[in-house]
């Protein structure tokens, strides 16, 4: 019969479902740089629309094509336009360069967050890019001239993440045949070697002298092995109990035999009763043999047990510690997933936010320059009056103010979030005042915060300043406060959160309380645990006050406890030591 190689099945198998994960994986990357790339081309493709529609716009409304054929030709210069189509109000063609989509198969879809906007995407041609209409503004009013496409393809695509593809390829074959070396290296040294070893002292065994049969392991650590070689020594050492004993029988039997035959004259009369009790003698170690095999016989079903169990044990002992690894890096990738979800959102948020005051300042601009246009133009022509000037001064005054409040406004919001945003991916220890530093978080939430009725309350000394990670005070509060709008708040139109800090002794305590709906006893038992939550079938993931646990018990070495009654609100205390005082 075959013998198959136990050390060589565990490898292949773990090996096998390493492969198939890896290629999985590396799959999975390459199409998320291909999404992410394609991503970052329509988005320059918007860019370079802000940057050359104005002088398209005016090239086309007045009816310059010579300067509407140049403006298309230094655009597809530009290595990541592939093809460009401008065209007239009445849909005639003033400019086309470049490759162009065949009509039939291609696919318009509106971009809802910009007003006239179309992408296109033509899978056939693995063409596509944006599609945006020419609008000229004067004396307020808006006429639509033109519409101009703007098209990229897969190729430009591929051609930027080429690198990163063979990088991807090349990592994950390194790896593997590190692992694979490794695996090899490991099972050889730990499993095959030393079982070759038992087996071959366990093949010379001598059952005249089992005393040299015994098994000798050279390893210095206590595993499987050298317990399974304990077991079958102490076997050894029974069978030579038991060997010693019937030799000591058989000793004790001859010895009777010549005592017998030295009396054999003299107890004649008594041969019948001797032989019968010689018998009896017999008998019993007939029976003390075929007890020392039965003993025999169990002593090796109890090794051959002991053996599958053993190696039962080894591959649950693999299984289990394979489980944790997988278990501890799902969980450190849910956690880091969530934290960048949440500056993700907040990011969007801010962005859109910002392009409020920006339009306005655009809108500002156009207007000031055609005023500019209007007396530049009344000036060459000796038609300035004073009334005119005046009117000019005052819609000019009235232009920059709003420009200046709506810039003002928009470099207040990015400076608020920029602050917030480097501090949770950053997570370094600096100087920080409390009261202006929640009120910057505060701030960047603006966004969310605006579209409620909602009230927050927050009582902090100006002078505290304390040196902790700033990261981990922006996203504590950040969760807490997004906690109290999804759950707390739910239903509730107005609502009010609290937040008081005091300080005393280098010890921070900060208190937070809302009067939301609350949660029973039995919830509130469960709140920190990774995964609980009551909005599973809202996309809730159970892991936001388990990072704040996290962050408050690890990060900042503090303690944090929740109090809340079902009706009566959520409220949490908080303490920390300032960093600096260490």
């Amino acid at each position: 019969m075959k013998t198959s190689s136990i050390s060589r099945k565990l490898l292949t198998r773990v090996l096998s479902v390493y492969f198939i994960l890896t290629f999985i994986v590396t799959c999975g990357q390459i199409i998320a740089e291909y999404y992410n790339t394609k991503s970052h081309i329509t988005n320059e493709l918007l860019t370079l629309e802000k940057t050359f529609t104005g002088s398209l716009t005016r090239a086309v409304w007045e009816l310059n094509t010579q300067q509407a054929i140049d403006i298309a030709q230094g655009l597809i210069a530009i290595p990541m336009i592939q093809g460009i189509s401008v065209t007239d109000e009445n849909g005639q063609i003033i400019a086309q360069l470049g490759r162009q989509t065949d009509k039939d198969n291609i696919k318009y879809v509106n971009n809802s967050s910009l007003s006239g906007h179309q992408l296109i995407s033509s899978l056939k041609d693995g063409l596509f890019g944006h599609s945006f209409p020419l609008i000229f503004e004067f004396s307020g009013r808006t006429t639509r001239v033109g519409t101009v496409e703007l098209l990229s393809s897969n190729s430009v695509i591929f051609d930027r993440i080429e690198v990163g593809i063979y990088f991807l390829i090349g990592n994950a074959m390194i790896k593997t045949a590190f692992l694979v070396f490794l695996f090899m290296l490991a099972f050889n040294r730990l499993l095959t070697t030393p079982l070759q070893e038992l087996t071959e002292q366990i093949e010379h065994f001598d059952i005249d002298d089992p005393e040299l049969s015994k098994l000798h392991i050279t390893s210095y650590e206590r595993n499987e092995l050298t317990i399974l070689a304990e077991a079958y020594n102490n076997l050894i050492d029974e069978l030579i109990a038991y060997k010693e004993k019937l030799s000591k029988a058989q000793k004790e039997i001859l010895k009777t035999n010549q005592q017998l035959d030295e009396h054999n004259i003299l107890l004649e009369q008594e041969v019948a009763k001797k032989t019968s009790s010689l018998s009896s003698s017999m008998l019993e170690l007939q029976q003390q043999k075929q007890t020392l095999v039965q003993q025999q016989n169990k002593l090796q079903e109890e090794n051959l047990r002991r053996s599958q169990t053993e190696k039962t044990l080894i591959q649950t002992n693999k299984d289990l510690r394979n489980s944790v690894i997988e278990l501890k890096k799902a969980q450190n990738m849910l956690l880091n997933t969530e934290k960048m979800a949440s500056l993700g959102s907040l990011s969007a948020e801010i962005s859109h936010e910002i392009n409020t005051p920006i339009g306005v300042s655009i809108t500002s601009t156009s207007y000031l320059v055609d005023l500019l246009e209007n007396i530049t133009a009344d000036v060459e022509n000796n038609k300035l009056s004073k009334r005119s000037f005046i009117e000019f001064s005052n819609n000019a005054k009235h232009s920059i103010e709003l420009l200046l409040n709506n810039l003002n406004r928009a470099s207040d919001l990015i400076t608020s979030f920029k602050q917030v945003a480097v501090d949770q991916t950053s997570n370094k220890l600096r100087i920080i005042n409390l009261a202006k530093y929640i009120d910057e978080i505060i701030q960047s939430l603006g966004p969310k915060l605006k579209k409620i009725s909602h009230q927050i309350d927050v009582n902090c000394p100006d002078n505290i300043a304390i040196y902790t990670h700033a990261g981990a005070i922006a996203q504590i509060i950040t969760n807490l406060i997004i906690n109290s709008l999804v759950h707390g708040f739910e239903n509730i139109q107005q609502g009010k959160i609290t937040i008081t800090i005091t300080m005393e002794d280098k010890l921070v305590h900060l208190h937070y309380e809302d009067n939301g709906l609350g949660v029973d006893k039995e919830k509130l038992a469960q709140l920190f645990d990774p995964f609980f939550t009551t909005k599973a079938s809202s996309g809730g993931t159970g892991l936001g006050t388990h990072i704040i646990y996290n962050l408050v018990t690890d990060t900042l070495n503090g303690s944090i406890e929740a109090y809340s009654e079902e009706g009566k609100g959520l409220s949490y205390d908080i303490k920390f030591l300032d960093m600096g005082s260490k």
